[in-house]
């Protein structure tokens, strides 16, 4: 049995989340300079957020209630296949947004 109010659990669980992302985070910068990452490390985390990101969207887009759901009615699927080489030509994550968002918008409408 949980002794905390709602309160005060939510209070405790967003300052320990805080505290430890801030840690994570600040790491890197509150290491002295004489500490170095090797190059293989460094180059590896330059592709963390390209995987977070894909981590994220690819269960979301290709899932419906917890099964694959990959068929010509999977609107946001075909809105990520169409924005996505627009993306790799352009390198505009503004114009990846417009073409996906317009792409799943005339879909679901039509």
């Amino acid at each position: 049995m949980n002794h905390f109010g709602d309160w005060q659990y939510m209070a405790l669980a967003i300052t320990g989340l805080t505290i430890i992302t801030f840690l994570a985070r600040s790491a890197f910068f509150l290491l002295p300079s004489r500490v170095q990452l090797p190059p293989s490390w460094d180059r590896a985390l330059r592709h963390a957020p390209g995987c977070v990101l894909a981590a994220i969207v690819v269960p979301n887009v290709l899932t419906r209630d917890h099964h694959a759901f990959i068929s010509w009615q999977n609107h946001q699927m075909w809105a990520v296949l169409l924005a996505v080489p627009v993306f790799v030509r352009t390198r505009s994550m503004l114009l990846l947004i417009g073409v996906g968002m317009a792409t799943f918008t005339v879909l679901r409408l039509l």
